[in-house]
């Protein structure tokens, strides 16, 4: 069996190894990153030689820590790492170019469809009746979008939000609030098969999700890291953040929203948030406009949509694709039935 991953901003690990009588056997590990001494490899190798199959990546990456010599140096990858090409290797995970990748960038859509297209494309994918896709998203009106578990009248002022005209609607995936004004705002989804992360941790699959991303920032001039759990960010503070939902059927959704030009002390006025927050999200003061991306490349908003999907496609390929009639149709169902219902809206009221 064969696993490998690329460690987000670090090195490529690589493993191969057999199971025999649902034990790890002849365990070898490879890749381009740096160890010191020399016989820290041995000792890897001989630390996972015999653990059972199902060895979870939390237990792997202990053991393998536990087994290194005193003052080993382990530079551009991590135990973590070698345990999440193991459990890769033994969930026969594939890569990104083992999928024909798809593009879709429908016009300005209203926030419920977004969302349900959302479920309606990460189904698909799942179900393999749509290739992976990355979606870009164009807004046809301001929005709050609150993560599936948040509570509406602890994060939203609705006097503010009515007034300024954000509605207010909930997503699948959980995390914080979105602060959305057409134009303020870069959004993408990526609809994957599960078993594109098999073997990896949460954690570790939004850090290799946003890798591309964090590339095509770098590629602008942007100083821009990946911040565990989930955000994008620079030295002068937040640029985005991404969000996860999994379904049965194999699917995999992935979503950011990242700041392009927005107006802070609306969205001080409209979102229920503090002083420490807001500082976090890219301004100091809710007089300030919230703006990392037009301030730190000087582009416009679609020069950067443009640089991204550039980048996407010379790293994984990208085939242009529409969203069918039917997946249209399915969303607005679920826009009926689901997505502009109370009964989901305030589901945790």
């Amino acid at each position: 069996m064969h696993g490998e991953f690329k460690v987000p901003g670090g090195k490529l690990v690589v493993v191969d190894l057999e199971a025999v009588d649902g034990r790890i056997a002849d365990f070898r590990l490879s890749g381009d990153f740096f160890l010191e001494p020399d016989d820290a490899l041995g000792a890897i190798n001989a630390s996972v030689n015999g653990l059972l199959v199902e060895t979870d990546a939390r237990t792997l990456a202990s053991t393998i820590q536990a087994a290194l010599p005193e003052g080993a140096q382990l530079l551009g990858f991590t135990p973590e790492s070698v345990a999440t090409a193991i459990r890769r290797a033994l969930q026969k995970a594939t890569g990104w170019s083992d999928y024909d990748w798809q593009l879709v960038h429908p016009g300005p859509l209203s926030p419920l469809m977004h969302l349900a297209l959302d479920e309606v494309l990460t189904e698909a994918v799942g179900e393999c009746t749509r290739k992976p896709t990355l979606r870009i998203w164009e807004w046809d009106s301001p929005a709050v979008v609150i993560g599936s578990f948040q509570s509406v009248k602890n994060e939203v002022d609705p006097v503010n939000a009515e007034k300024y005209g954000h509605r207010v609607v909930r997503r699948i995936s959980g995390g914080g609030a979105m602060f959305i004004e057409p134009g303020g705002a870069v959004t993408y989804s990526l609809y994957a098969p599960a078993e594109l992360v098999a073997g990896m941790t949460f954690a570790d699959s939004y850090a290799f999700f946003d890798e591309w991303a964090v590339q095509a920032l770098q590629s602008l001039g942007i100083d821009a890291t990946y911040v565990p759990l989930n955000d994008i960010a620079s030295p002068t503070g937040k640029i985005g953040g991404a969000a996860q939902k999994r379904l049965g059927n194999g699917g995999v959704l992935h979503h950011v929203t990242m700041a392009y030009d927005m107006d802070g002390e609306r969205m001080a006025q409209v979102l229920r948030i503090g002083r420490e927050k807001l500082s976090d999200k890219g301004t100091k003061s809710a007089a300030k406009r919230v703006d990392p991306l037009r301030s730190q490349t000087g582009l416009t908003r679609e020069q950067i949509i443009e640089r991204m999907v550039d980048t996407f496609r010379s790293q994984h390929g990208l085939a242009d694709d529409e969203i069918t009639p039917e997946e249209f149709a399915a969303a607005e169902r679920l826009v009926a039935e689901k997505f502009g219902t109370d009964e989901w809206l305030y589901r945790v009221p």
